[in-house]
């Protein structure tokens, strides 16, 4: 299969995924076990699945975000509430935002959800090199359509998510050298990416300079030749990477679970304010 199907069917899907780190659901549960804020319950939630592992295991598998952020919310974390609090509290974010945002769609999932646990079935049959998704292999599947749907979409992105991080450590790139060149890319702000993952200036100015002596940025901060070729490579590595799901459901099922989950991931995305993509999901 050609890669680009299976980037294409993953982006459709993505924001009924996505959309856990951004609703406020998701920081309601999580303080309702005694994280105080989002993003002091974003690492141990998301991490969970691989069991009450250290700070060093989250930073790294969560590399581009600032290391001392890492550290802060990691403390003490296990302590407030344990990894199957964690991902029960979790999965309850997911049912309420999903309920609200999803409206009238939510009854038709059944088809996109069956077609997408197909999909991530296969993915979890090579967990190799993937210890964030391995770790979410081991959960119980739910049975409402619209958590299967969203429970596959999670194994999905962590399949793919991992085997970015190999792509992007196989180029050599510190954390904070992968935002500045997905800044580069053009597709969202360096400002962004910088102060989401809490980078201080002297984080980003560093990685600037890194890259420029490596030849990735020129002085203006803008990629190279030899930097957009690459980035491209990770992208494309990405791709490839990422793309056994989807081979194992075949073409045609990889158009139906994009036609079946549009109208609730389009709807869903708008409800955020996520960036339009383009009809194919590209």
């Amino acid at each position: 299969m050609d890669p680009l199907i299976g980037r294409r069917t993953w982006r459709t899907a993505e924001p009924i995924h996505s959309a856990i780190y951004f609703v406020p659901e998701a920081a309601e549960e999580y303080a309702a076990i005694g994280f105080g804020n989002w993003m002091s319950g974003y690492f141990p939630s998301r991490s969970a699945p691989m069991g009450a592992v250290s700070a060093e295991v989250v930073k790294a598998t969560f590399y581009n975000f600032d290391p001392s952020l890492v550290d802060r919310s990691m403390a003490g974390a296990w302590e407030t509430a344990s990894p199957a609090q964690l991902i029960a509290a979790r999965f309850t974010a997911a049912d309420r935002m999903i309920r609200r945002l999803a409206g009238d769609t939510i009854s038709g999932l059944a088809p996109a959800a069956a077609i997408a646990r197909r999909a991530a079935e296969a993915a979890c049959e090579h967990p190799e090199g993937r210890p964030l998704f391995a770790g979410h292999v081991s959960l119980a599947w739910p049975d409402e359509p619209h958590l299967v749907l969203w429970h596959a979409q999670t194994l999905l992105r962590e399949f793919r998510g991992d085997g970015h991080l190999a792509a992007l450590t196989a180029q050599g790139l510190t954390g904070c050298e992968a935002l500045v060149t997905h800044a580069a890319m053009g597709e969202i702000s360096g400002k962004v990416l910088k102060s989401s993952r809490q980078r201080t200036d002297d984080d980003w100015n560093g990685a600037i300079e890194s890259l420029q002596v490596r030849g990735w940025l020129d002085a203006d901060g803008a990629f190279t030749g030899v930097g957009r070729e690459g980035r491209q490579w990770i992208e494309d590595r990405t791709d490839e990477l990422g793309v056994l799901p989807y081979t194992a459901i075949g073409e045609d099922a990889c158009a139906e679970l994009r036609s079946t989950v549009r109208a609730t991931s389009t709807l869903m995305a708008a409800a955020l304010g996520f960036p339009r993509r383009d009809a194919d999901g590209a």
